[in-house]
């Protein structure tokens, strides 16, 4: 999602006892002093004097802007056209501003009455007045194709906009009526009170372990703990309560899937991917490309790795809660956040002193929310806010070593989306495909430190089986997501989908993906219910496998030729949305829809399993 906060794969860290987790994020948890957001940058409180002044301003600048625009694109000179695509921008930065600020006070305390209300308000303000806007896409598709082009011609500054009228015009063959649009623009609240009721659903849900009550963040933690009981105990007890709350989960994925093939019908939409395929500016034949690489590499990667995690563990079967267990020899740690910070810090350092200075603000001016709260979102995510602003990282750290990779996958979207500010509001936006290539770097840079600083073999078949289960995690596990989201939307296609029906489609992905090494218990085929992507935005989750993939050609390119990628690096991640992934690649001489492309990067997670085997020898 990209209007609220886009996350972060679900990485998790050590539970909690329940005063702790009280207590986290204020200064006095297990893991030092835990940041907490200063939203102050976007505004002083809900009340403030500037949030109201920027709420009037909307209102008369959305109306003055149809005023002056609506029916007389055609007829505006080139000047003119920049002048109306700078008020556009303008527009956007002050909404962007407003909901990034109702949106990040909702995500710190998703059951607080006050802050969904205020959220809610703020959306419907919002929504009041934009609706007049709607025309401005409508129009540029009626436009004739040399029109724009010429007016391009005339003016450089104009010029430089073309990405965003191109991905504009990518949906001139699915648009509707003006008036059926702005009727779909007003009906948006209702569809985004789905997506709130599955966050304060998930966030209000209480787990019994042991006779401790722990949130979803504490609970799927302990699905990483080194006692066997706890990770089964934690595995059923998830189970439990998902299917105590299945009946809703269910209700809100046919409510949101049926609203989508609604929509895609009636714009004529081929697919139920097209749309996000459209968003993220990706041609359809290079996700199904990537998608057929991981498929076919499953037996390589995953299951080749899950049978020699059996071996390690000295099970006969796998079961579902060993697929994230630590390894026999790996001893218990939590790290604190100034040894977290500092490792993450060091590593993008070492790759380039600007990068840890574009990071540093992160940690020392309020632009990371770490500690793990009742009635916090679960996850990670950092959002890009506006560009005249700042990022904002959230984190639920819980003091795991993968917590570590989670601070170094979310900071390196905020160093993303600093860089990218510079190209202004509106072509500042990643496509999501190309959004996740900070991130996974980060992560990375952050792993190749540590794996220079292991002294034993022990240590490095720690660290490397670590990196391999983020792999998987990251682009085995995301196929099969994206293969579940893909069956689920054609099926609701059909009807009604019971909760059976929902859990039958999540388990005909799960044996494939996962391989021949599991067992899966009864209950598992919940588990579908708690991925927020598949309700706030649908399809993402092939943008991490694409992310991945992507990030291990690049870190191939840096390893073979190291002098000058940090420029090119850099260059990349400041153009932001302005350039398609082509254009972005071909420096380092990489090419994403080459079929071939893929199984590069699917070869550095093999080369780490085969390094992994030979360690048995």
């Amino acid at each position: 999602m990209r209007s609220l906060p886009f996350a972060a794969p679900f990485q998790s860290g050590h539970p909690l006892p329940r005063d702790a987790n009280a207590l986290a994020g204020e200064g006095d948890s297990p893991f030092g002093e835990l940041p907490e957001w200063d939203l102050t940058d976007l505004y002083p409180a809900p009340d403030a004097a500037e949030l109201k002044r920027d709420l009037d301003w909307l209102e008369e600048a959305c109306a003055r802007f149809a005023t002056d625009f609506e029916g007389k694109l055609a007829e505006l000179d080139a000047e003119g056209f920049l002048d109306c695509v700078l008020r556009n921008e303008k527009i956007q930065a002050i909404s962007g501003r407003i909901m990034s600020y109702a949106g990040l006070r909702y995500y710190q305390l998703t059951t607080a009455g006050e802050r969904v209300k205020f959220m809610s308000d703020m959306q419907d303000k919002l929504t009041n007045f934009t609706t007049p806007l709607v025309f401005f896409t409508l129009e540029i598709n009626r436009l004739p194709e040399d029109h724009l082009d010429g007016l391009f011609a005339e003016n450089a500054e104009l010029a430089r906009y073309k990405p965003v009228f191109d991905r504009i015009r990518a949906m001139k063959d699915y648009q509707l009526s003006d008036e059926l649009e702005k009727f779909l623009h007003d009906l948006g609240v209702v569809g985004d009170a789905w997506e709130k009721l599955f966050d304060e659903t998930i966030a209000g849900l209480t787990f019994d372990i042991d006779g401790e009550e722990l949130g979803i963040e504490g609970t799927l933690t302990l699905l990483t703990d080194h006692d066997r009981a706890k990770r089964e105990a934690a595995a059923r007890e998830l189970a439990r309560v998902l299917n105590a709350n299945i009946r809703t989960f269910a209700r809100v994925h046919n409510t949101t899937a049926k609203e989508k093939e609604v929509i895609d019908r009636w714009r004529g939409m081929p697919t139920a991917q097209t749309g996000r395929h459209l968003s993220n500016h990706v041609e359809p034949e290079v996700v199904e490309a990537l998608r057929d690489a991981v498929v076919a590499a499953y037996p390589r990667l995953s299951h080749r790795y899950y049978e020699l995690k059996r071996k390690w563990l000295g099970l006969d079967r796998m079961q579902v809660w060993d697929r994230n267990a630590p390894l026999p020899t790996e001893e218990p740690k939590l790290v604190n956040w100034d040894e977290a910070e500092a490792t993450v810090m060091e590593a993008y350092e070492g790759f380039s002193p600007k990068m840890a200075e574009i990071a540093k603000p992160f940690f020392t001016d309020g632009w990371i929310d770490a500690g793990v709260k009742p009635g916090k979102a679960p996850g990670a995510f950092a959002h890009p806010t506006v560009t005249e602003v700042h990022p904002y990282v959230m984190l639920n750290y819980l003091g795991k070593p993968r917590d570590v990779m989670t601070l170094a996958h979310e900071l390196g979207h905020g160093v993303h989306q600093v860089l990218a500010a510079g190209q202004g509001e509106m072509l500042s936006s990643t496509p999501l495909t190309l959004a996740e290539t900070a991130s996974v770097f980060g992560e990375m840079l952050t792993f190749r430190a540590m794996l220079a600083k292991a002294e034993t073999k022990e240590q490095k078949k720690t660290l490397l089986a670590g990196k391999v289960e983020d792999m998987i995690n990251t682009v085995v596990r995301q196929i099969a997501f994206y293969d579940f989201e893909c069956k689920l939307h054609e099926a609701r296609r059909g009807g009604e989908l019971t909760p059976e029906d929902i859990n039958a489609l999540w388990m005909s992905v799960q044996a494939e993906s996962l391989g021949p090494a599991f067992d899966f218990m009864e209950g598992y085929e919940t588990y579908w219910a708690y991925v927020p992507h598949f309700v706030h935005s649908p399809f993402y989750v092939y943008a991490y496998a694409f992310g991945d993939g992507l990030v291990n050609a690049l870190y191939a390119v840096y390893e073979e030729s190291p002098e000058g990628f940090q420029d090119k690096y850099f260059d990349m991640l400041k153009a932001g949305g302005s350039k398609h992934h082509k254009e972005l690649l071909a420096p380092f001489g990489l090419d994403a829809s080459d079929p071939a492309f893929w199984d590069k990067g699917l070869s550095m997670i093999e080369g780490f399993i085969d390094e992994l085997e030979a360690m048995e020898d």
